[in-house]
């Protein structure tokens, strides 16, 4: 009986699976996941891959996203999401945590983490959301030392390096494509063009690069909120939806604990909560009494 306290594919499967679905030809949907609990419901949904952002890691410790976390939380929180959930895992490494050796070293803890692959952004450190003004991007031979340390550092050839850059908001959107080709001749597997408008620029891109492309659909923010077909049709490998599942959540509680404090009970909230049978599903608790039973299901021998 395989036990039930992690996902049975191992690291590199998962590793292999993303890099084929970036090749299929059919765009990568990776929502965002703030807990390992909501990596359990993407998987079950049926989408390709589960995304762990920094905004987010950042939000669920009440802190802004302007690179206060540390290398060991992010990667802590993606073991923690790794372990659940058969999908590749796809992690937001933010600058990589200081200098290129330092993006060196996120990259082996990553791995040794589980994580199918990374992404690595051109902002200035410390960072802030790409999608509010007033971002600042180092040097193009900067970040492109920082990646080269990444891919160096790299001992699965299938973890997958992403190249993020914040460029397009800064510098205009041919500076970001021309930042985003010596990326990916430093090795970047796939690039990541944060902020983008709309579907024309997102078309732009794509006619201006051969590697594969993926586009960030957040909400909220300076780009169009464009359906997977579409990107798919314009040739885009993958997409993630980075903060909707804590957004959607957040919703839910602030306006369940704003009536209990008014009405003094939460009985009138009972059919928006998810039940207690649903939940025990998710957590597959009843495996975990099946297995519990089956190691301890033996007898001694006549002369143990």
């Amino acid at each position: 009986m395989t036990g039930p306290l992690a996902a049975p594919t191992p690291a590199a499967a998962k590793r292999s699976a993303f890099r084929a679905g970036l090749a299929s030809g059919r765009i990568q949907r990776f929502p965002g996941a703030f807990s390992p609990l909501v990596a359990t419901l993407i998987q079950e949904i049926g989408f390709e891959g589960v995304y762990v952002s920094g905004a987010v890691v950042s939000a669920d410790l009440a802190l802004p996203d302007i690179g206060l976390t540390t290398l060991t939380e992010v990667a802590e929180r993606g073991r923690q999401t790794a372990r659940v959930t058969d999908l590749p895992v796809l992690v937001d490494a933010d600058t990589g945590f200081g200098e290129p050796l330092n993006a060196a070293r996120t990259v082996t803890l990553l791995e040794d983490a589980g994580l199918a692959g990374a992404h690595f952004e051109d902002q200035v450190n410390p960072k802030r959301c790409g999608h509010l003004d007033g971002t600042a991007v180092v040097p193009v031979a900067e970040m492109v030392r920082r990646l080269r340390a990444a891919v160096v550092a790299r001992r699965d050839p299938d973890f997958v390096i992403c190249a993020r850059t914040d460029a397009a908001g800064v510098e205009g959107i041919d500076a970001a494509i021309d930042r985003a080709k010596a990326y990916a001749e430093a090795g970047a597997d796939l690039i990541f063009t944060e902020a983008l408008s709309g579907a024309a620029e997102f078309e732009k891109f794509r006619s201006a690069l051969s590697v594969p492309l993926l586009a960030n659909m957040t909400e909220f923010g300076k780009s169009a909120l464009i359906p997977a077909a579409t990107l798919e049709s314009i040739g885009y490998n993958a997409v993630i939806y980075p903060v909707s599942s804590l957004r959607l959540a957040m919703h839910a509680a602030e306006t369940g604990l704003r009536e209990i404090h008014a009405e003094g009970t939460q009985a009138g909230l009972l059919a928006r909560m998810q039940p207690r049978s649903r939940l025990y599903a998710l957590l597959r608790y009843a495996r975990y009494g099946e297995f519990d039973a089956g190691i301890h299901d033996f007898t001694l021998g006549r002369n143990q």
